[in-house]
């Protein structure tokens, strides 16, 4: 039997057929357009997310030659805090989809600070106030298009996480709903009582009637037949991150995986007692399997992957992100530069929504290979500062650190990870593990598999880096990151 992962990212839909056994049948993958209103706004059009995703699901399937009948399933993973409103009745989206890279709330969080909300706010959600989060992305919407509120007062309206999107439209508008851990995203959900939180919804002035219901990440939610009337359960659903985390098999207290790709999101699993940090990590849902909760500290780095997309695209000293690769590779060391990419501000530890990009240590004798390079290694820098506060707040030594995501195939940039944070950096044999964790949710939802047991079995290394660079070297690198990066905050 057969399960199909549906993979909606930020750049990207994708959707991944794969076996019992976790191999990969057949993949397809489209782009879609981003849309930037204004220096900090991100948007995408909720028809470009649904359209792309079911262009690839139908295609995967076809490319996979398998008989509708064995798939039993369909797993969705999708770009977290990505906010869509759209009307009850007519399922248009009222609005484009507010990205999770947005600022557009910014000042409104800054507000919500200055009113000292941000310890009720943290005990609450377990995360700290921030544009990122969709809370002030929903009530954005309805503040400024016209008739929004009183419609969503009226019943009228419904707001999801992509999760949310996807499953109602591929129910045909049947199921509103997402999973702890998307619902762990919003600002809204309250983690002790595992449900909307009224409070909150209050200060946001969101009614609860817009909310989805929340269900576990392995379940049951409906049947899609969008393939030729053919019905497959929808049984599994996480934030990408989180799925990330189950495709790594971080089954156990302490495992710690990075995902490289658009931003950088560093996992720690928690266990199944909230975890909350003082110093600027996040408590999350990683997953919710039956009536269990496991909890996760989480490091969210925001531009990570995409700085390679933007020396392509943006500056063109790239022709494809594999070139960047070879280029760093061409020259000795960074020649002295820095760079560090706060595009839209800075993440985990320093939750910095002013700062802005900065390269630093620039000379007459830079050359475009050295930009490159650093543009790598902020990378790795910046999953280091979550690393280092991760083990300071929790005790735990961590001694590796499992990768996936696109630029995890960059062994110049595994390499510097390993040496940067001195531990050893293990890349799977499967690095599209987002989907495989979508895929093994919705496999144990429908009993494809018995127990995360079983699946610890599928999960297999295929290359390990060990950390060869000296102590003294790391330590002068780190001092000069630092560095750069305080003089990159707080510029707007």
């Amino acid at each position: 039997m057969y399960i199909l992962a549906l993979d909606q990212g930020t750049t990207s839909s994708r959707a991944i057929v794969f076996d019992s056994l976790g191999n990969i049948i057949s993949v397809a993958q489209k782009e879609f357009p981003q849309i930037f209103p204004k220096p900090g706004w991100v948007e995408h059009n909720p028809w470009d997310i649904w359209n792309s995703q079911k262009e690839v699901m139908i295609e995967a399937v076809y490319k996979s030659g398998i008989p509708l009948k064995e798939i039993s399933a369909i797993g969705v993973t999708n770009q977290r805090e990505t906010t869509i409103v759209w009307d009850r009745e007519t399922g248009e989206p009222i609005y484009n989809a507010i990205v999770w890279q947005c600022r557009r709330t910014a000042d409104y969080c800054e507000k919500l600070k200055k009113e000292g909300l941000s310890e009720l706010i943290k005990e609450k959600t377990g995360l700290v106030i921030d544009a990122y989060f969709s809370g002030p992305k929903i009530k954005w919407i309805l503040d400024n298009i016209p008739n929004a509120r009183r419609k969503a007062e009226e019943g009228k309206l419904l707001f999801g996480t992509v999760d949310t999107w996807l499953i109602w439209n591929l129910t045909g508008g049947k199921v509103h709903v997402t999973d702890y851990s998307n619902a762990s995203r919003t600002m809204l959900f309250n983690l002790k009582t595992l449900d909307w939180d009224d409070e909150l919804l209050e200060i946001m002035n969101i009614p609860r009637v817009m909310m989805p219901k929340v269900l576990p990440s392995s379940y049951v939610y409906g049947t899609c037949h969008i393939i030729d009337n053919f019905e497959i359960p929808i049984s599994g659903d996480a934030g990408d991150q989180q799925a990330a985390l189950f495709g790594q098999c971080g089954f156990e207290e302490g495992i710690v995986k990075n995902t490289y790709g658009t931003g950088c999101f560093i996992l720690l699993n928690a266990g199944k007692n909230i975890k909350y940090s003082s110093q600027g990590l996040i408590t999350t849902i990683a997953y919710g399997l039956g009536d269990e909760i496991y909890y996760a500290l989480e490091g969210s780095v925001f531009i990570a992957g995409a700085v390679i997309q933007w020396l392509r695209d943006n500056l063109g000293i790239i022709k494809n992100s594999s070139e960047s690769e070879i280029l760093a590779k061409s020259v000795d060391d960074n020649g002295g530069v820095f760079f560090v990419p706060a595009f839209v501000g800075l993440g985990a530890p320093h939750w910095d929504m002013f700062a802005r990009g900065l390269i630093i240590g620039i000379t007459r004798g830079t050359q475009k290979e050295h930009i490159i390079r650093a543009a790598l290694e902020a990378i790795a820098y910046q999953t280091q500062d979550v690393l280092e506060l991760m083990s300071e707040e929790t005790g735990i030594k961590i001694r590796e650190l499992r990768v996936d995501g696109g630029a995890s195939a960059n062994n110049f940039l595994m390499q510097f990870q390993s040496d940067i944070s001195n531990i050893r950096v293990i890349r799977p044999l499967i690095t599209e593990t987002t989907s495989l964790g979508a895929a093994f949710l919705a496999g144990l939802g429908v009993g494809l598999w018995e127990s995360t047991g079983e699946l610890k079995h599928l999960w297999r290394e295929e290359k390990v880096f060990e950390p060869c660079l000296s102590e003294e070297k790391r330590g002068e690198l780190l001092k000069k990151w630092k560095e750069a990066v305080r003089r990159a905050k707080n510029w707007e």
